[in-house]
């Protein structure tokens, strides 16, 4: 008796398809979301879609300099430095920890309350409204605090 595989194949091409439709789906809007938070932080929202530049801009709106983007490249330090920066990034937004742990883990829910809510507003890199985002190397020459 042989046996045909024709009904798993075609399961495994629904199942296929509809996991494809939906990490399509869910990546728009982390897009969008994405394209918020660019937009709340005084970057033009384009800059969100555009691969390594993204993080390039991500780093310049936590206030690090730009030659973080480096570090991406070492593997092992890319884990910790994007750890990092999503600190960094809540608090630019004014929030603390716990919210860096729900962006970290919980992205898909944590980004567009960052995103979409209202209330929540740019606060400066890193949570200090006295702080350029452009000066790179400001901290050349100051006394370390």
């Amino acid at each position: 008796m042989e046996t045909t595989y024709e009904s798993q194949n075609a399961f495994g091409a629904i199942f296929g398809g509809a996991f494809l439709m939906f990490w399509l789906i869910v990546s728009v809007f982390m897009i969008v979301c994405l394209w918020k938070i660019f937009t709340k932080a005084g970057q033009e929202g384009w800059k969100a879609i555009i691969p390594i530049y993204n993080i390039y801009v991500w780093i310049q709106i936590v206030g690090k300099p730009g030659w973080w983007l480096l570090l991406f490249l070492i593997p092992g330090v890319n884990f910790v430095i994007a750890i990092w920066l999503t600190n960094l990034l809540s608090k630019s937004f004014g929030k603390s920890e716990g919210f860096t742990i729900g962006l970290i883990f919980l992205g898909i829910v944590f980004y567009p309350i960052l995103a979409f809510d209202r209330t929540i507003t740019y606060k400066g890199p890193a949570g200090d409204p006295t702080r350029s985002i452009t000066g790179d190397l400001s901290s050349i020459g100051q006394k370390l605090q």
